[in-house]
């Protein structure tokens, strides 16, 4: 049913209008064709109302001479195709359609389906490696390798301050297995690892430009951290690296024109590990800090800036690129789609959360720090037994210090069986992947303490992944509020059942949205005062989406 027309309010004409088609004046068709994004979209004074015309040709200028078929041009916005979103240098070195990056999630929760899906669609995924043993990881990497040939994907490198092995040996695997571009995440400084990775095999071709093959895109959340990120590689780090002939002398001095990240991505409020700061400061403060790097290091190529956390809406997307973004990164919504490699429950749980239903936890990895990541209080008491389990390790130096009343709860409820027991199955899991723990546990209670309560953490996140029934209460599932906005925004729509929700799908939804939600804010910069239903971007069919996107007026 056609709607109202609206009646314009005494907007002066910015030019004149000719074409074929009869412009129509009903909200409807001015929704339809701001949605058409391949299509110009020109609003025309029609007998005082305000039409829509897709095609035709304009002369812009208040003194523009009227034609014999023509109408006075109210507006105008050209085309606007998800693809042409972001900054194209960025598109064109990661060999992307899209400016789209899949986040990588821990314990594999990025998996191999999505990777795979996401780089078939022009985007780019990240398999979540964090978390996972070296076979794991070598393995993922091998079937990655076979899939994708020459499509575009990555693998995350996580700092691991607490086991700095390991960390080295996944930067040598991504080397051994030419892995040519990991994201690099909840990095407190640059490590040898890091640095290695990145400039390892870097040379100059015939004609003197330098060649990196193996890129960072880094994800930051702190200016300091940006800096060393933005910054070439420090010298201390490469001299060692020299020394210990893993890189050459001239690696060495090649590697100071370049910056350690190829790309950053700003981490705004954000699943997992956050410092919770708002995007609308973060990122111009990143782009700032790219200038100034750029300004002092003359890069050839000097880093994007992208921007992740709390993207999860067509206007978080659009807000992204208004403020400069060169792509955008998605977590928590990704969660919750059916290639995601976790259980239903979580889907179910992650499905039926609101943005409040999230909060600070400490973290397993970086436990005894007091680091912290966010995840998903709804449904779970892991968030509430986290900062428990924290506050005991700095109250007390000893487990055997703990009031037997505290340690009852503790063996019922956190552990379900007694501290000694538990106690047997870390040093079990230790005694594989490094012995050094167990000697130094043996001397200091404190550090056994803390490993019987990083030992839950770690469980939490791999009970949540493998729908443990009776663990339900201990779930611990990273997500930040993005979820809770998502789930309003396709409330009553085909994606608030889990079921529905494809990596893909949701994708090129929050890249069309952006695309509509700018055209949108194009016309009303321009003082159109468009129709009350205007402005709205419901979810679409992934068929749909790609009907819109390869159907023009254009010749």
């Amino acid at each position: 049913m056609q709607m109202t027309p609206s009646r314009l309010t005494g907007n002066p004409a910015i030019g004149w209008w000719h074409g074929n088609e009869i412009p129509q004046a009903g909200s409807m068709d001015i929704n339809e064709a701001i949605t058409r994004v391949t299509d110009p979209v020109f609003l025309i004074n029609k007998d005082g109302q305000l039409a829509v015309s897709r095609e035709g040709s304009i002369v812009i200028g208040r003194d523009a001479v009227p034609g014999s078929k023509g109408y006075p041009l109210v507006a105008y916005v050209p085309e606007l195709h998800p693809k042409n979103l972001g900054d194209i240098s960025f598109k064109n070195r990661h060999h992307i359609r899209y400016p789209y990056i899949c986040g990588a999630m821990a314990n594999g929760i990025s998996s191999i389906e999505m990777v795979e899906k996401a780089g078939r669609a022009g985007m780019l995924g990240f398999f979540g490696a964090a978390g996972l043993s070296i076979d794991e990881i070598d393995d993922a990497g091998n079937e990655l390798q076979q899939r994708m040939d020459t499509l575009p994907y990555g693998f995350n490198l996580i700092h691991s301050p607490n086991d700095p092995e390991h960390e080295a040996a996944t930067a040598q695997l991504y080397l051994n297995r030419r892995i040519k571009l990991v994201s690099a995440s909840a990095y407190l400084n640059i490590t040898l690892p890091l640095v290695y990775y990145r400039v390892k095999g870097i040379h100059e071709d015939a004609e003197g430009n330098i060649v990196c093959p193996n890129k960072i895109i880094a994800k930051v959340s702190r200016i300091e951290i940006a800096k060393k990120f933005l910054s070439p590689p420090p010298e201390k780090l490469l001299s060692q690296l020299v020394d210990q002939k893993l890189i050459t002398r001239q690696e060495a001095s090649l590697a100071k024109m370049i910056p350690v990240a190829e790309d950053l991505t700003a981490e705004a409020d954000s699943g997992g590990h956050t410092d919770n700061r708002p995007a609308i400061s973060l990122l111009p403060t990143m782009i700032a800090l790219r200038d100034e790097a750029d300004a002092q290091y003359h890069y050839i190529r000097p880093p994007c800036i992208g921007l992740g956390g709390g993207i999860s809406t067509p206007y978080s997307a659009a807000a992204a690129f208004a403020m400069g973004a060169a792509y955008i990164v998605t977590g928590s919504v990704n969660q919750s789609c059916i290639e995601a490699g976790t259980s239903e429950i979580v889907r179910k749980m992650l499905a039926e959360a609101h943005q409040a239903d999230v909060a600070m936890a400490p973290a397993a990895d970086m436990f005894e720090i007091g680091a912290k990541v966010q995840v998903l209080k709804r449904g779970t008491m892991f968030p509430l037994r986290a900062a428990k389990l924290y506050d005991l390790y700095n109250r007390y130096e000893k487990y055997e210090s703990i009031p037997p009343a505290q340690q009852q709860i503790l063996e019922r409820d956190f552990f379900k069986r007694s501290f000694q027991n538990e106690w047997n199955q870390v040093e079990e899991y230790f005694e594989k992947i490094d012995p050094k723990q167990i000697i130094r546990a043996k001397k200091d209670p404190k550090h056994k303490m803390g490993l019987v309560f990083r030992s839950y953490l770690g469980q939490s996140s791999m009970w949540a992944i493998a729908g443990d029934p009776s663990r339900k209460m201990d779930y611990q599932i990273w997500c930040g509020p993005a979820i809770g906005a998502f789930n309003q925004w396709v409330k009553g729509t085909f994606l608030e059942k889990p079921e529905n929700r494809e990596t893909v799908t949701i994708a090129m939804n929050l890249l069309l949205g952006a695309s509509v939600v700018t055209r949108i804010n194009w016309l009303r910069n321009q003082a159109v005062f468009l129709p009350e239903s205007t402005g709205k971007f419901s979810p679409l069919p992934l068929s749909e989406i790609h009907h819109i996107l390869n159907s023009s007026f254009a010749p």
